[in-house]
């Protein structure tokens, strides 16, 4: 009987994740599904700051901080990844709402700006942690009042920053983008995968579900 106890101890910590996303973001969630990593979300709220005295990469690095450290006090026996995109030639957070949208894809309507993440992951178990960046430049078509309509009819802009997503409809406003592309689309997979393989955490084969 205690020897099946302990099995059914191994097995659960088998199945139970060691890394939580934290983040609500469904788009970062796909690319660490696709990529074969097994985790589990926990987000706590955190407001994201905006000072316009910090630099892109400031920015996002400070917000990803903030974002792993609330979750990691919660979950000190976890590894917490946490990553922060914003969108400039000004700092273009998400909109606040769909006029503010509207505002957002007119300004980068015939433009390139750039796409900055920041990812911060740490262990509180073993006071280990990382961060890295990524910026991508992003090159947008010229968008009349009739197309930016039809792409916001589409797509709920209100949970992404600079008011657009690279994937899906994004290929209907976006001409190229010069850089890493799950970048743009909310986190640089390359470097977080080896960032990651440094915490002990690596992919499985295939990808997989998220834990509970």
């Amino acid at each position: 009987m205690l020897r099946q106890r302990r099995r059914n101890c191994v097995a659960f910590r088998r199945v139970r994740p060691r890394l939580l996303l934290a983040s609500n973001s469904p788009r970062r969630r796909e690319l660490l599904l696709e990529a074969g990593f097994e985790f589990e979300i926990f987000a706590t709220r955190v407001d994201e700051r905006f000072h316009v005295d910090l630099t892109l990469r400031e920015l996002t690095a400070l917000n990803a901080i903030r974002k792993a450290m609330a979750t990691a006090r919660l979950r000190p026996k976890n590894i917490v990844l946490a990553a922060d995109t914003l969108v400039a030639d000004r700092v273009l957070g998400k909109p606040k709402d769909k006029d503010h949208a509207v505002a957002m894809l007119r300004r980068l309507s015939g433009r390139a700006h750039e796409v900055c993440t920041s990812v911060f992951i740490c262990d509180l178990a073993s006071a280990k942690s990382a961060s890295f960046h990524e910026i991508s430049r992003v090159h947008f078509h010229r968008l009349s009042r009739d197309k930016i309509g039809n792409y916001l009819a589409r797509v709920d802009p209100l949970d992404k920053a600079g008011a657009y997503a690279a994937q899906g409809l994004g290929s209907e406003i976006i001409e190229k983008i010069d850089g890493s592309y799950t970048n743009v689309v909310g986190l640089p997979m390359e470097k977080t995968i080896t960032a990651l393989a440094e915490f002990g955490v690596t992919p499985k084969t295939g990808p997989v579900r998220p834990g509970p």
